[in-house]
């Protein structure tokens, strides 16, 4: 198949772009021409790279059609995050695309409450992000259902893997939390260390996204976890990450309100966003439909991002 993949050059497309090539497509990347991937692949050699400025294209009401000229039987759109954009994109598609397929997030779904979370639990979405998210969920799986448009969604959890910082053990991406656990000094958790979080290799999404454009019929209309098996709460992954180190976690706890006066105010905030979602999603329905299972856990997907810092001299030994 022709291919168009919009945000081809960040952690999900670093992957796919090569799984895409090796399988065969024909594909076309669209993004701002500013980012190289996060690791290089030969692939790359293999495409058509288009330069556009979305935002300033959707402004003036052309990106749409722009993206429908470049005649994809499929489009992979990875950084649509407000329901207008889905909405264009969407609308200039219609009747000219086989499959569409959009990146969501597990933020739709706002704070775990019976677990592992399915897909079909109700959107209670808490902040913008989530609920411009939900929104272009719900769209495109309404248009799906009301008019055969050919949309799939596929919900990531916290992305890591070589080449960036992924969520720490203190919910923030403040790499000195990793260094200090490296180190054996002490790391204060906020409250008792018991909420979690749920990250996923860049790859594993990627393959997701490969096993939903390989299954038209039952992915089209469908919305798709994908995330590691099973989640962590920040003490038993703080407790690895300076096992790793050969040290032994040293850790401490403080109630909210007094551990937000001992970070930045943006580590807080990233903290207290990561903390009010404490996310557990299954995977259950992405095997039972598409066959697809993460090869990665949690701890295997950081811990590759781990290696990146260390050799990277971001965390010293």
């Amino acid at each position: 198949m022709r291919v168009v993949l919009i945000g081809a050059s960040g952690h999900i497309g670093t992957y796919l772009v090569p799984r895409l090539v090796d399988a065969g497509h024909d594909v076309v990347t669209v993004s701002r021409g500013k980012r190289e991937p996060y690791t290089p692949h030969g692939a790359w050699q293999r495409v058509t790279a288009v330069t556009a400025d979305r935002e300033a294209e959707e402004a003036d009401g052309t990106f749409g059609r722009r993206v429908a000229d470049l005649e994809g039987d499929a489009v992979i759109d990875l950084i649509c995050f407000r329901e207008s954009s889905a909405r264009q994109l969407a609308t200039a598609l219609t009747g000219r695309v086989r499959h569409f397929l959009h990146c969501g997030t597990i933020w739709v779904h706002g704070p775990s409450t019976r677990v592992p979370t399915t897909e079909d639990r109700p959107k209670r979405p808490i902040g913008e992000y989530g609920r411009q998210k939900a929104a272009i969920e719900s769209y495109l799986l309404d248009r799906a259902q009301r008019d055969g448009f050919p949309a799939t969604v596929i919900h990531p959890g916290h992305i890591t893997g070589p080449g960036w910082v992924p969520v720490n053990p203190a919910g923030n991406v403040n790499p000195a939390v990793f260094q200090a656990l490296a180190d054996g000094a002490e790391v204060v958790l906020p409250n008792l260390g018991m909420e979690t979080v749920q990250h996923v290799h860049a790859d594993d999404v990627a393959r997701l996204f490969m096993a939903a454009l390989d299954s038209p019929s039952v992915a089209v209309g469908a919305g798709f976890h994908s995330v590691a098996t099973t989640a962590l709460t920040l003490r038993g992954y703080a407790e690895a990450v300076a096992g790793w180190f050969g040290q032994e976690a040293r850790l401490a706890y403080l109630p909210w309100e007094q551990w937000r006066g001992t970070v930045s105010e943006e580590d807080a905030r990233v903290t207290y966003d990561h903390l009010a979602h404490s996310p557990h999603c299954s995977m259950e329905k992405a095997e039972r439909l598409l066959g697809h299972r993460p090869r990665h856990t949690s701890l295997e997907a950081i811990a590759e991002a781990v290696d990146w810092l260390v050799a990277s001299g971001v965390i010293t030994r």
